[in-house]
């Protein structure tokens, strides 16, 4: 991988974005966002995953490892486009205004998606709707082209949430056994029963990647690049499960064998048990690693840099026996290692990768990832334990990372350092010359943008020196997380301004 030059980014999640419809969208305010970027001397949009929600809201447990979130499809298109009118978009309720109600959302935004779905006369052959201006024949011809071009994995999700629907939003592990187990039989029932929703979800599909497309092209043209973020696993109810068991440690009825975690350590006694089902590695091997080759020809598609979540688990991973209630008992299997990514090189060509090599490392792991090329994480808030010499203090970084102040999974700075232990708090106030309270966060900004790492990403709480309401999400926990959203006015010139003179003043700002 060719040397990067020094550069630096902004962390926000899109779903954080503002916008009147009580989730961040593709609309008005995230073309605002991009703009912001650009003022303040960013390269870097850093987003996380963009797949629909699943259990628990969490960008990381998602219906599809290929489809995209419907909430983030904009509606003011459909206005545009007269399938929607304003008044009827406002007369919904879309929740809490500084921060996301998922439930509140969910019944606003699929009620206007199927509206503007079913006024789009997208189910009407083109030839035989002859009132259809120019522009609407032009979009029905786009979509047939992007369902022929997605049709490998867009007829199994769309069949998946149809029915997941139909059956009351139950796992698919709980549906009856003939769909369950992708009976021919019951497929064709189910296709033909549910010809209308699986319509309605290849609708969806279309209108996020176009706008996607829309956004992603305006930022590169911007000078910004998306880092977007893909999990290790993907979920056990989820379209990718249910249609290809093969790909994952799955007994005949579909029940896993083994589950992903993470093993007790000195932060959870009981460890961490995620349920994700575990992938055969050895058939993922026979098949040339296709795919995984798919799964990132998908995410290089949607983002210019791909963050890979938790690199180690690619070169052991930890197996707990399903059922269990926590991970105390598990055991460590080998991973691909670097096959996979060598095969990445071979067929994909080179490509942007992050490793996210945060926790307990192994020599084989730092092994593997310095193999690699990857740049790996190194973020600023781990760095402060009086205890002991960090390799996340600056110092120690070689150039090839990436550094953070914190990351989605950890506090905003200012509550971290607010509520630090006092003897970590006084090696961090020695450490970055920080002499009043006050000081502590844009010191550690300082420390980042200063240190010798090509990049550098601050969260956008971080910027905003905002309190602990502003955390993104509490590992291990359900009910608070993904919800903090941001107000339009806090975009204001005069942060881009004094982001843009720190950047500038660490040599970050590209020319």
């Amino acid at each position: 991988m060719k040397k990067a030059k020094r550069r630096c980014g902004i962390l926000l999640a899109v779903s954080s974005l503002p916008s009147k419809y009580g989730i961040g969208t593709f609309g008005k305010e995230a073309y605002e966002f991009v703009d912001f970027l650009k003022k303040s001397g960013q390269s870097l949009w850093q987003i996380l995953p963009l797949g629909p929600t699943g259990y628990g809201d969490s960008p990381y447990q998602s219906f599809s490892t290929f489809a995209g979130n419907p909430y983030y499809i904009d509606l003011e298109e459909f206005i545009e486009l007269g399938w929607l009118k304003e008044k009827e978009c406002e007369k919904y309720d879309y929740g809490h205004k500084n921060y996301v109600e998922y439930s509140v959302i969910f019944e606003a935004k699929f009620a206007l998606l199927r509206k503007a779905f079913e006024r789009s006369g997208f189910l009407t052959d083109s030839k035989a709707a002859k009132a259809d201006s120019d522009n609407i024949l032009a979009l029905k011809k786009e979509y047939k082209e992007f369902k022929a071009a997605n049709k490998e994995w867009l007829e199994d999700y769309a069949l998946y949430m149809a029915v997941k629907y139909s059956l009351k939003c139950v796992s698919w592990t709980e549906w009856p056994e003939d769909i369950k187990l992708r009976k021919k039989k019951a497929v064709k029932e189910y296709s033909a029963k549910l010809a209308d929703k699986i319509e309605f979800y290849c609708f969806q599909q279309f209108f996020f990647s176009r706008q996607w497309n829309k956004l992603k092209k305006y930022a590169n043209e911007n000078g910004i690049s998306i880092v977007g973020d893909i999990p290790i696993y993907v979920a056990m109810d989820s379209a990718d499960t249910w249609s290809r068991p093969d790909l994952f440690e799955l007994d005949k009825d579909c029940k896993p064998v083994n589950v992903a975690g993470c093993p007790p350590d000195a932060f959870t006694a009981l460890g961490q048990l995620w349920g994700n089902p575990l992938y055969k590695w050895d058939y993922h091997k026979e098949t040339g690693y296709d795919w995984w080759m798919k799964r990132l020809t998908g995410a290089f598609k949607l983002y210019d840099i791909v963050r890979i979540d938790h690199f180690r688990g690619f070169d052991e991973y930890y197996a707990i026996p399903f059922g269990r209630e926590d991970a105390v008992i598990g055991e460590w299997k080998q991973g691909p290692g670097l096959d996979l990514f060598i095969t990445m090189r071979e067929k994909l060509g080179s490509k942007e990768v992050i490793a996210e090599d945060l926790g307990f490392l192994t020599p084989s792991v730092i092994k593997m990832v310095k193999k690699s090329g990857f740049p790996g994480m190194k973020v600023l808030q781990f760095a402060f334990d009086s205890r002991e010499e960090s390799d996340y203090l600056p110092h120690n970084y070689d150039r090839n990372c990436v550094v953070y102040t914190g990351t989605h999974d950890n506090d905003t700075t200012r509550h971290w350092y607010d509520t630090l232990a006092k003897a970590d708090k006084s090696f961090a106030r020695r450490y970055l010359n920080i002499k009043s309270p006050k000081e502590a966060v844009d010191k550690m900004i300082r420390s980042g943008l200063s240190s010798v790492a090509d990049t550098c990403v601050v969260p956008m709480q971080d910027y905003l020196e905002l309190g602990g309401e502003a955390r993104m999400n509490f590992p291990s926990t359900m009910g608070t997380n993904w919800k903090w959203r941001m107000d339009t006015s806090m975009m204001n010139d005069e942060l881009a301004e004094r982001i843009y003179e720190l950047c500038k003043l660490y040599g970050r700002v590209q020319k």
